[in-house]
């Protein structure tokens, strides 16, 4: 599909901001005063902005409030109750922390479980998607909240959790690569269930549905080359997990612990675009392109 700098944009700033109030909210790092001030205006600053940037890729960002009212049935109306939800509970939780030097611990609970809920309703946007099988798994939800968890304890400065959290979470994208690459051989779609042809003989392509180009191709087509995508594996893999756990055994320095938070973050992001652009939508068998 086609990787939107948007949704990019999105996926990777507010599960940072979602994962540091998660670990604000249950009191870690214990700071007070403007201290907690500076910890809550990044967490905010990350998960709304994301937030806001998901809204750019939108036809009519305008609209964009009509979604919460379908949260029985879809799971973009559910990410859009919680974070709404989670980003209320954690702002009057921090305001008793910032401004009172009051700790009100039950609801600092409630707004760490409703991060992590906003996190999981946004893994499974993708995860439901029949349509992509590359997507269609449990290990996507799982992906998303244990980069949230180890990208948030990275920024309270949880050093030991964050380590244990990245490493698990590498290992969870590698096992998502794994399974990825081969789901789309294994869902048994092909040409001849994507036209509904297969009952009358072999289908292969004969000639483009169209001589241009239409929002399908655009959108839900996009391809990649293997060597390019190896390479940004790696990348995303280096940078967004092994620097920074590399760095955090290093003696701590304001210095390296900014470093792996740059690197994390650029490592989250070059992981997103694969996310993206190797997801094979299976409306691309109907175009020949699968």
């Amino acid at each position: 599909m086609h990787p939107a700098p948007s949704v990019i944009t999105f996926t990777t700033l507010s599960g940072a901001g979602f994962g540091l109030l998660f670990w604000l909210g249950l009191g870690l790092p214990a700071v007070s005063g403007w201290v907690a001030f500076t910890f809550f205006a990044i967490a905010f600053m990350l998960a709304a902005g994301g937030l806001v940037a998901s809204t750019f890729h939108l036809g009519h960002p305008e609209r964009a409030w009509k979604a919460f009212s379908q949260w029985r049935s879809s799971w973009l109306s559910r990410e859009g109750v919680c974070a709404v939800a989670a980003l209320l509970s954690m702002g009057a939780y921090g305001a008793g922390v910032v401004f009172f030097d009051t700790r009100l611990a039950p609801l600092g609970w409630l707004g760490a479980a409703l991060c992590l809920g906003t996190v999981f309703t946004t893994s499974m946007i993708y995860a439901q998607m029949r349509t992509v099988p590359r997507w269609q798994s449990p290990l996507t939800p799982v992906l998303f909240v244990t980069i949230a968890l180890g990208g948030g304890a990275l920024l309270a400065g949880q050093v030991t959790a964050a380590m244990a959290l990245l490493a698990l979470a590498g290992l969870v994208q590698l096992l998502w690569w794994q399974r990825g690459d081969r789901a789309l051989a294994e869902s048994a779609t092909d040409m001849a269930s994507a036209t509904g042809l297969g009952r009358i003989g072999t289908v292969r392509s004969f000639a483009p549905p169209h001589t241009g180009t239409n929002y399908l191709l655009r959108e839900m087509v996009h391809e990649v080359g293997r060597k390019h995508a190896a390479r940004l594996r790696v990348i995303a893999l280096a940078l967004g997990y092994a620097v920074p756990v590399v760095l955090l055994a290093l003696p701590f320095g304001h210095a390296l612990a900014a470093l792996a938070v740059v690197s994390h973050l650029a490592g989250i992001a070059a992981s997103r675009w694969l996310f993206f652009a190797e997801a094979e939508h299976v409306v691309g068998l109907y175009y020949g392109k699968r």
